[in-house]
């Protein structure tokens, strides 16, 4: 699953001796570096989260050098060199070292019955791994559980045991005020009637007891494209199209095939959008315009985290 020359995928966080904690988000280095995002500092009061305007200010003002401009991509984001990483935390060996000792508190214990309840419903937990505060040891009784879902296959089979597993009243979905608080660390464009319409069909995240949880696909190595194209951002567009190919709705990021002729491919870098729309479906999308050197162009949605003013919404169903 991991390559020895670079062994580190989007959802792994790595921590430097500065003590900040990043998660992974790139699946290839970048000139040495590994492509990630500033999500944990430690300072006089231990660990704590930051968001992104605090972690862009953080390495503004602190630490420049974690700072990376992408010819490729024509963009800036956070990028640790491989040596100045002293602790690489991957998400597989925290879930079987949990899964293989007592559980320490309520969110291990419900973890511990959610495992469970997957595997009732064939899901394989050697393709599985815990990722978020958990990963590290810092979660809080509030705290999300986020698990890793290793290869398109098993990802796709653990979102149909999500969906069956509700409907059998072992796992339930997110209720109204979890949507809401969904809804609100989004940060999404769209209204709450039409964000909680979309999430509520992905089945990719539910709750198990009172607690959320969600799943995140890391794809196989071998299903992966090698990017070589660089491209230049053109402004913001918003176009209306027909999805033609949702198959890699859930990759990290989100691809989708659309009938427009002069931007038939659509990414999406943020988790909100991540299965957002499904094949068939006539849809309306905001992003950045971004052309290569042969006129190719494409419409990507989340050039930051919150990806204020972008989105993906479907206008008509089949």
């Amino acid at each position: 699953m991991r390559l020895p020359e670079f062994p580190f995928l989007p959802k792994d966080f790595i921590e430097t001796e500065e003590g900040l904690i990043f998660a992974v988000v790139s699946y290839h280095p970048h000139e040495h570096k590994v492509g990630c995002f500033l999500r944990y500092v430690n300072d006089q009061n231990g660990w704590h989260k930051v968001d992104t305007e605090q972690a862009n200010r953080l390495l503004e003002r602190h630490h420049p050098d974690y700072l990376y401009y992408s010819n490729q991509f024509d963009a800036t984001f956070h990028a640790v060199p491989v040596d100045r990483i002293i602790c690489h935390h991957r998400p597989e060996e925290r879930l079987q070292i949990l899964m293989h000792q007592p559980a320490e508190d309520p969110l291990q214990q419900k973890l511990h019955k959610l495992i469970t309840i997957l595997q009732r419903y064939q899901v394989d937990i050697d393709a599985m791994g815990l990722t978020g505060s958990m990963l590290i040891n810092q979660q809080k009784s509030t705290s999300d559980i986020d698990l890793v879902i290793y290869g398109r296959d098993a990802f796709h089979q653990c979102r149909q045991a999500i969906q069956t597993a509700i409907a059998d009243n072992q796992l339930q979905k997110l209720d109204k005020t979890q949507m809401q608080e969904n809804y609100q660390r989004r940060a999404s464009e769209l209204d709450y009637a039409s964000f909680s319409w979309h999430e509520y069909r992905k089945y990719n995240k539910a709750m198990i007891d009172g607690s959320k949880f969600d799943i995140g696909m890391v794809c196989l190595i071998d299903e992966l494209d090698i990017e070589h194209r660089h491209f230049l951002k053109q402004g913001i567009k918003t176009i209306q199209c027909r999805v033609t190919d949702d198959s890699r709705a859930f990759d990290f990021p989100a691809r989708y095939q659309v009938d427009n002729a002069v931007t038939p491919e659509l990414i999406s870098f943020t988790h909100t959008y991540v299965g957002q729309v499904v094949k068939g479906e006539f849809i309306e999308v905001c992003g950045a315009l971004e052309c290569d050197a042969s006129g190719t162009c494409r419409i990507v949605v989340g050039s930051s985290r919150e990806a204020r003013g972008e989105y993906i919404k479907v206008v008509d169903q089949k």
